[in-house]
């Protein structure tokens, strides 16, 4: 599996932007899927000068089936017959990430970074025993070595730590192609395009889970915090608002809820700041039908995250990642946990100070 650097992506899209502001999503896809096509052609000739048989398939000739949404559809499943075929004939196959197909045979797109979750799916599909994405770096690293000079390389990670990093905004590898990974228990190695001898790192089942290890501290600065003032607490409020918020493809991450003194609560939730304009509209138009005063909301903030197994089975952890903000003045907007990890929520021009001290407290020390 072989993807290209994003900046043919790019391109089409600011051409794109030329013609009009909202693109319809059908079109966009038809658009953008190129980019992947022009690759995998090039590599293709490439290969053959160099004396190989190669063939290069888009999403819609292997075909890989996905759903129905335009810019982020998922994939159903992959036909791999004619994968399979083009082995049998001595082919090396090039086949295009980022890519399907719908039932309704309209071109669709995974969303950026879709191409991970392709290279995946095609493994899985083929029973393959590994995995190997090939990017700029050679492996994960313990945080972003743009913002942390000092950073540490991740030999073994498991699939829920690494999932946790790809979706806390760990650029490395895309967090679908993780969840599909530990799906169909394909081990997937990050190694760099660059390095001949490589050996990145290998994203696996790991044992020890009870063991305090942090394998990373990660930052997401494209976040949107949005609050719903004043509904009722009426059972099933609630309810309304997420399926509100899911039947129009909106993703939330962390969600609080705070009870007034009388019969009202306020509901917070973050989403990706490309979805605030959509998502705030879509709840102004139903404020009535959410009895609901008003929807406020904040764009200035990124969300940091320690990940690692047995965070939950050692209570000392969340006391010294808030010792560390309260030493450096930093303050919290939203907590969320899980057994791996504990994100916290910070004014955006803070975030880069907060992730050196907690990755100087938790990786470094």
């Amino acid at each position: 599996m072989f993807r290209h650097n994003g900046k043919t992506t790019d391109g089409l899209i600011k051409e794109e932007h030329e013609i009009t502001e909202k693109p319809e999503g059908r079109e966009h896809d038809v658009l953008v899927s190129t980019g992947e096509q022009i690759t995998i052609s090039k590599i293709c000739m490439c290969l053959q000068s160099l004396g190989y048989k190669a063939k290069s398939l888009t999403g819609w000739q292997v075909p890989i089936i996905t759903t129905k949404v335009h810019t982020n559809a998922r994939i159903k499943y992959i036909d791999n017959t004619r994968i399979l075929k083009e082995l049998d004939n001595g082919y090396i196959v090039v086949i295009a990430g980022f890519q399907g197909i719908s039932i309704d045979s309209d071109i669709t797109t995974l969303g950026r970074g879709g191409s991970d979750t392709t290279a995946v799916a095609i493994a899985a599909s083929l029973k393959a025993d590994k995995c190997d994405i090939y990017t700029d770096v050679d492996g994960v690293y313990s945080a972003d070595p743009r913002i942390i000079p000092d950073v540490k390389k991740i030999e073994n990670i498991s699939y829920e730590e690494m999932l946790e990093l790809a979706s806390l905004g760990a650029k490395v590898l895309h967090n679908r192609c993780v969840e599909l990974g530990k799906k169909y228990e394909i081990p997937i190695y990050v190694k760099s395009t660059f390095e001949n001898e490589s050996r990145g790192t290998k994203v696996v089942n790991k044992n020890g889970m009870e063991d305090l290890t942090i394998s990373g501290v990660a930052k997401e600065s494209d976040v949107a915090r949005i609050t719903i003032i004043s509904t009722d607490t009426k059972i099933g409020r609630t309810y309304e608002v997420f399926k509100l918020l899911a039947e129009n493809n909106i993703n939330v991450d962390i969600i609080v809820q705070a009870f007034g003194e009388h019969i009202e609560k306020n509901i917070s939730f973050t989403v990706k700041k490309q979805d605030l304009d959509k998502t705030t509209e879509l709840l102004n138009n139903n404020l009535e039908e959410l009895n609901a005063k008003e929807v406020k909301y904040c764009d200035n903030l990124a969300k940091i995250s320690i990940v690692g197994v047995g965070i939950t089975n050692n209570p000392g952890v969340a006391a010294r990642l808030f010792e560390v903000l309260y030493k450096n003045n930093i303050n919290m907007q939203m907590i969320s946990t899980s057994e791996i990890k504990i994100s916290i929520l910070v004014n955006k021009q803070e975030a880069d100070l907060a992730l050196k001290k907690i990755h100087e407290e938790f990786i470094n020390k």
